[in-house]
């Protein structure tokens, strides 16, 4: 990094290379100082001859020198002996002087091989004159030879004269590599393996207890509040941190302390990790992000460790953010349920106590996002910790509005207008889901190979959202697209007919998503909060008129309702356990366990409530009379609309889609009594 000094870092490859390079030395520093290695055979020759001058005797080798002649000369068979002599090295012997012939020696030379000397020429070197001995030279005169039995040896030695020194072999250097070696290699294999694993970064084994929080500094972090639309109350909730963070001193002017921490509660999807990050954009501080699952591992302690260490990687770093986002993971309430998690509650206990040792005024500001704030530990949730809470709630329709503008920011839109009527169908969406609207309705105009996005491809994008992709691979029988057409026509039908409820918007025959045939969409007229029994009864009669359809037109039913019947029968069962709205068992609750207030509602039943059977038969005899009710009105609204039902599913069929201002026309026709009207306020289409 610039302006830092360089480190020195021990590499285990240095090492590798400088004990490779010390055993290459000590090869060639062996193989020059080795001895001359000799045969048994030469060595008993050069004893008889009183060649050797000493030798050592071992249990497996014997080593010694060769003597020296008076004349300096190497004697034969040392490495001086063998080697061969320069041009200008060799001096000619006196006149005097009579070489020993061999036996096998050559024949005299020519007398035109013989050359005259020059007379510059150096003279003989007297025969007396001695050659001085040095340490090389009396290295290279060195021998060694592999011993063999023979009882012979000792006598000779002695006979001969020469110098005999016995020599203990040890094994113990041999022994020693043998144990060394094999340590040595898998220490290496070791440390390169847990190097390894380390440089795996946060997820290694040797950084197991550190905190695997991202942290994002000041210029990571892009997203300000103008990023943020449709959450002013979360926003104005939470300028106070902003200012806390920027000027820490304006609040101890009054000796006002900050929150240690701030819960962010609300369903998923409404942007409550983007608010977050918008805080600490605005702040200008690093970000420390991490999930409430991050903490729970399978080794006891870890999680404890890591929360110890996120706060003290935080405060090296202060002023910052810490967000943990989906804190049920690792709040949840302690002793709930069956089994018990030690090492969740030993982090909770951790995070509990660092919440209590955590001092505001070091500038660190705690922040946390959940969508079940019912199973948090109350410990958590008590003044203190996290004491303050903002709601980010779903978005009404201004909302939903200034959400679709901002995501529509950088798609060239046909006309603003079109986002209102979006806003107005999308009850109950959020930011999420009406981002994912823009996106999709962008691609779908370039598929269509348009300039702009139009309303057509917004409410294209809305049904994709709702009911799914079509799916045109899926061909339908003439029967059983017959059999959906009355089926969506039923509902339609009834929706328009019962009070108090929502205009029909589309009609459709066209599969989509998973299971649905077919779909009814409804959309409601205004943002709705409350429900009266009124609309909960037709509601439930909307449900059951694609049923009575085909009952009314085939005399029989089919499997296609299964999904209209579960959510009648919850809606029914809702009116008489929870709401009160049953005149028999009168004004009680029957509904003990603590549902999710923000999600929806598990896929497993409740639990058995704290009654009797006699209740329970009660129950389920008045839930019976609601479903029995609506089906007897439901039957004499399509017996009304008989007319209209065939002729609407004549168009249908021809179509495949039609609106809901179509339909009203053909009933406006052929009654002119005929009401519009429905009571599905949840802006999702009613599917077969």
């Amino acid at each position: 990094m610039d302006g830092e000094k360089k480190k020195f870092r021990f590499s285990l490859g240095y090492l590798i290379l400088a004990f490779w390079a010390v055993l290459l030395a000590q090869q060639l520093l062996s193989a020059y100082m080795q001895p001359a290695r000799m045969s048994y055979t030469d060595f008993k020759a050069a004893v008889a001859a009183g060649k050797v001058e000493d030798v050592a005797v071992g249990h497996t080798l014997i080593r010694g020198h060769l003597a020296w002649d008076k004349t300096g000369e190497a004697p034969k068979g040392s490495p001086e002996a063998a080697a061969p002599k320069s041009t200008n090295e060799a001096a000619p012997k006196p006149a005097n002087e009579a070489a020993p012939k061999s036996t096998n020696e050559a024949a005299p030379k020519p007398a035109n091989e013989a050359a005259p000397k020059p007379a510059n020429e150096a003279a003989p070197k007297p025969a007396n004159e001695a050659r001085p001995l040095t340490a090389a030279a009396a290295a290279r005169n060195a021998f060694e030879t592999v011993r063999v039995e023979d009882p012979d040896l000792m006598r000779d030695l002695g006979a001969h004269g020469v110098k005999v020194t016995g020599v203990v072999e040890t094994n113990f250097w041999r022994d020693a590599l043998g144990w060394l070696i094999p340590i040595a290699v898998l220490g290496v294999l070791w440390m390169v393996m847990l190097r390894r694993v380390g440089q795996a970064g946060q997820n290694g084994f040797l950084t197991v207890g550190r905190s695997k929080a991202k942290v994002y500094m000041e210029k990571d972090v892009n997203v300000r509040f103008t990023d943020v639309a449709g959450l002013d109350e979360a926003k104005e909730e939470l300028r106070e941190v902003i200012d806390f963070l920027k000027t820490p001193a304006r609040f101890g002017r009054l000796g006002a302390k900050l929150p240690k921490g701030v819960l962010l509660v609300g369903p998923p999807g409404t942007g409550k990790t983007l608010l977050a990050r918008a805080i600490a954009g605005e702040a200008g501080v690093p970000f420390f992000s991490i999930s409430g699952s991050d903490f729970v591992e399978m080794f006891v302690g870890v999680g404890a460790a890591r929360v110890r260490d996120l706060f003290e990687q935080a405060k090296q770093k202060a002023p910052c953010i810490i967000f943990v986002d989906e804190l049920d993971a690792l709040g949840k309430a302690r002793g709930i349920g069956p089994v018990t998690h030690e090492e969740r509650e030993q982090t909770l206990n951790q995070l509990l106590v660092e919440l209590d040792g955590f001092d505001a005024r070091v500038g660190v500001i705690l922040m946390a996002a959940t969508n079940r704030p019912e199973i948090l530990d109350p410990a958590l949730l008590r003044a203190g910790r996290f004491d303050r809470h903002v709601v980010v709630d779903r978005p009404d329709k201004i909302a939903r509005l200034e959400i679709l503008k901002l995501h529509a920011r950088k798609v060239p839109m046909r006309s603003e207008s079109d986002l209102n009527v979006i806003a107005s169908m999308t009850v109950g969406f959020v930011g999420a889901d009406l981002a994912n609207i823009i996106n999709e309705a962008a691609l779908l105009g370039v598929r269509r190979d348009k300039d702009s996005v139009g309303i057509e491809e917004l409410q294209e994008a809305v049904e994709r959202v709702v009911a799914g992709l079509e799916k045109k691979n899926r061909v339908l029988s003439p029967n059983e697209k017959k059999r959906v057409a009355y089926h969506e026509l039923g509902h339609a039908l009834v929706a328009m007919s019962v009070p108090g409820g929502d205009d029909v918007q589309k009609i459709s025959i066209i599969p989509r998503g998973v299971a649905a045939l077919g779909y009814t969409m409804q959309v409601p007229t205004e943002d709705r909060f409350l429900m009266t029994e009124g609309e909960l009864k037709g509601k439930v009669a909307t449900l059951l008129g694609g049923r009575a359809a085909e009952e009314l037109i085939y005399d029989e039913v089919s499997t296609g309702a299964h999904d209209d019947l579960s959510k009648a029968t919850d809606i029914a069962r809702s009116m008489v356990k929870t709401f009160g709205m049953s005149p028999r068992l009168g004004q009680v609750t029957f509904e003990k366990d603590r549902r999710a207030i923000l999600t929806a509602p598990p896929l497993e039943p409740a639990a058995r409530g704290e009654y009797s059977e006699q209740t329970a038969r009660a129950i389920d005899d008045e839930v019976r009379r609601i479903i029995d009710e609506q089906r007897e009105r439901v039957g004499e609204i399509l017996s009304r609309r008989h007319q209209v039902l065939l002729r609407a599913a004549q168009v249908l069929l021809a179509k495949e889609t039609i609106s809901g201002v179509e339909l009203h026309e053909l009933m406006a026709a052929h009654d002119a009594d005929g009401h519009a009207g429905s009571t599905t306020d949840d802006g999702r289409a009613q599917v077969l």
